[in-house]
Order: structure tokens, then C-alpha cells, then sequence
């Protein structure tokens, strides 16, 4: 039998380097590959733990940001007071202080999270907390479907994490030409989607639309609702619970978007073919 190397992790930004074995034909090489690394990030608000989620070591900051606005913790950046991020053995901290106000509303919800890779509703205590109001996007730019070929097509290159370790989510936002402007990584995508909006917080959007690596899921379109994003590209499938939501809301979809296609599922409106 031809043991494993296992040497100690090499960290690398959000990359772990490991030994295995590759199996071909009549040879077994053995072989160190990049692998994602994930750890268990605590979000501790005015001192009490309130989630904790399996994440990319990487953009915690916009992370926790994107989380706390996403998940209606607070309603502005303004809001959050502090943020400061600190390791250990065991994993990562953040720790947030909020004002009074929003500290007090949190008590009054408040949920411990187990959050496994990519779990958008762990720990939810009740379907109407699910399922909760979401607020109506704004009006939003019209796009060409080219700027959303074009937006696709720079997709990849910019995808450090994914292109060293095969297995990491992106979330971008793109201009109204379909120029990638700003782009997260995570191995779960509403990580990827909560950094690109912890990101983009500070500062005026500029006009355009979301791309995601992943398909299309409730979560993911409450989430872009919360951040006030009128588009959301997909290169995945959307559910039909997202579509209703989506609908609801006055959010664009458009799913299985691919160089050569692309489907656009409610509020057509805003894509300039579709809206002809």
C-alpha cells in the first residue's frame, strides 16, 4: 500500500497544498495538489456569537459587512460601528459592534447558526423566517445581452482561488457595459455573494448588474434584494421558489447564460432584447 504524503498545510490565500495519489492506467503517481481551504468564521455581535459559517479565509471583512446587510442586521454600513477580525487555532472571529438600536432587534431574533459550506438558512427557526419580506429593488439600468456576454466571458480570468483549486464560487458585479468592476471568491456561493455586497457597501454602486457562478436559489435572490440588486446573472439553473421571489421583488433573472444563450426567466424589462 502507497501512503498518503500529508505534510502540513501550506497556506497560501484561501489554498492548502496536500499529498494524494493519481490513478491512471498501470501507474499510481503520487502527486500535491491545490485544495480549497475553508474555516469556521464566528460573527460575534456587541459580544454575543450569532453564526457561524464555513468560509474562505479570504475578504472576511467585506464578508462580515456583506453578511450583517444581506441578513438585515443592520440596515447600513453606518451602522456598524467597529469591525475587527482575529484568528486563532480554531478558526476566525469577527467581531462587530452595532449600534444599540440594531443590537436590540438582533436580540429580539436572535439564532445561533451552524453553518455548513455554501448553507444559506442553517439554523432558521421557522418557515416565516425563511421566508421573510424582502424589500423591492429599484429601477435599475436596461443592459444589452452583449454586456452580459461580455461580463461572462471575463469571468474566468478573474477567478484566482477557483483556477488554483477547481472548487470555489464567484460572485462580480458588472457595469452597464459588462465590465467586471468588482468580483469575490468563496467555496459557498452566498459567501461569495454576501463579500461582493460587504465590498461594494461604502461607496455609490455603479449602475449594472450581479454575475454568479452558480445557479440561481432563494437565498441568493433575497440576498441581492437586501443589497438592492436589480440583475442577477446566472450561469446555473434557478429554482422556482427564487422565480417567485424574484417576481415579487421586481428582480431580473437571467439563468443559464452562457456565451452563445442565456434565459431570461421575470421582469424582462431590463434586458434590452428581451424588453423589445
Amino acid at each position: 500500500m502507497i501512503a498518503l504524503d500529508r505534510p502540513p498545510p501550506v497556506q497560501t490565500t484561501g489554498v492548502t497544498e496536500r499529498g494524494a495519489l493519481r490513478l491512471s492506467a498501470g501507474s499510481v503517481e503520487r502527486v500535491q495538489l491545490r485544495i480549497a481551504e475553508e474555516v469556521p468564521v464566528a460573527l460575534i455581535y456587541n459580544g454575543f456569537s450569532h453564526a457561524v459559517m464555513m468560509a474562505s479565509p479570504g475578504d472576511l471583512e467585506a464578508f462580515a459587512l456583506g453578511f450583517s446587510l444581506s441578513e438585515g442586521i443592520v440596515a447600513a454600513p453606518e451602522e456598524v460601528l467597529d469591525l475587527e477580525v482575529t484568528g486563532s487555532a480554531a478558526g476566525v472571529e469577527i467581531a462587530l459592534r452595532i449600534t444599540a438600536r440594531r443590537f436590540a432587534g438582533l436580540q429580539d431574533r436572535r439564532r445561533s447558526l451552524a453553518g455548513r459550506t455554501g448553507c444559506g438558512l442553517c439554523g432558521v427557526e421557522s418557515l416565516a423566517e425563511a421566508l421573510r419580506e424582502l424589500p423591492s429593488v429599484g429601477a435599475g439600468p436596461i443592459v444589452q445581452r452583449a454586456a452580459i456576454e461580455r461580463a461572462l466571458a471575463a469571468l474566468a480570468p478573474r477567478q484566482s482561488l477557483n483556477r488554483a483549486v477547481g472548487a470555489a464560487h464567484a460572485a462580480a458585479w458588472a457595469d452597464e457595459s459588462g465590465a467586471i468592476l468588482a468580483l469575490a471568491e468563496d467555496v459557498g456561493r452566498h459567501n461569495a455573494l454576501d463579500k461582493l455586497i460587504g465590498l461594494g457597501a461604502r461607496a455609490p454602486r455603479v449602475p449594472g448588474f450581479a454575475v454568479l457562478t452558480s445557479r440561481c436559489s432563494y437565498e441568493l435572490v433575497a440576498k441581492a434584494a437586501m443589497a438592492d440588486m436589480p440583475i442577477l446573472v446566472a450561469i446555473s439553473a434557478p429554482t422556482g421558489l427564487a422565480l417567485d421571489v424574484a417576481e415579487r421583488v421586481g428582480l431580473t433573472i437571467v439563468a443559464l447564460a452562457r456565451p452563445d444563450s442565456m434565459i431570461v426567466y421575470t421582469n424582462p424589462s431590463r434586458i434590452a432584447e428581451a424588453a423589445q
